[in-house]
């Protein structure tokens, strides 16, 4: 049913290329208000000897981060009465505790509308804020951050295919912008009207899932811009 409200949820799996079914989930109280998403370029500092300034070399691209704002209400105003601190432990265990299995927390995958990201927790920070005469606690803030998480064998894959000197065709997923896009096949986020060019994209701003576009050599994707 189109605008029905889909919470935020949170899946955990075991093997690290997210095989099989998730062995735990759990779905936000409340979807967030706002959340940050954070794109780290890191650059190296060349200076010779007795320079003013310095080339930034690229060095890397840091897996990106989310940061939420989750909240645990308690009060049974809004929702269903909960117990809040068993609910954030349960967020907790799914999210960020030893697992005995495999030995280390789980892998997540976060799901709520455009975004779609397979991560692990890096760390969470709960405040409590309201509590009941005995002391219990009523509410509860957790602002949690996650960071993408890409399994070795597919990140030497994808490090090894996204050359610019190779034509790539790309299905678009959802949530895809084309300047990432182009940081992913040219290195260079600024080329994304040349792509748009060349594939004929009439809103470039606003990539459809499942749209399949193509990655030219660079060579190629200049020769078509001046023509």
């Amino acid at each position: 049913m189109s605008g029905e409200l889909k919470k935020m949820l949170i899946e955990a799996f075991r093997e690290a290329d997210y095989a099989g079914s998730a062995v735990d989930s759990f779905e936000v109280m409340f979807n967030p208000n706002t959340y940050t998403q954070k794109y780290d370029v890191v650059y190296e500092d060349r200076q010779g000897q007795g320079d003013t300034g310095s080339p930034q070399v690229f060095g890397k691209i840091k897996p990106q981060e989310y940061t939420f704002e989750f909240l645990f209400d308690g009060t049974g105003a809004v929702v269903d009465k909960v117990e809040v601190q068993q609910t954030v432990e349960r967020f907790l265990t799914v999210t960020g505790k030893h697992d005995g299995e495999i030995h280390r927390p789980l892998y997540l995958k976060l799901s709520w509308g455009a975004l779609l990201s397979k991560c692990v927790l890096k760390s969470a920070e709960v405040t409590y804020t309201l509590f009941k005469a005995d002391g219990y606690p009523l509410r509860a803030k957790v602002k949690a951050s996650f960071s993408e998480n890409v399994e070795d064998t597919l990140r030497v894959a994808e490090a090894r295919t996204s050359s610019p000197d190779l034509t790539h065709i790309h299905t678009v997923e959802q949530g895809e912008h084309l300047s990432l896009l182009a940081q992913k096949y040219y290195g260079d986020p600024s080329r994304y009207f040349q792509v748009a060019q060349f594939n004929n994209l009439k809103n470039y701003r606003q990539l459809k899932q499942g749209e399949v576009l193509a990655f030219p050599p660079i060579k190629e994707l200049e020769e078509s811009r001046a023509s």
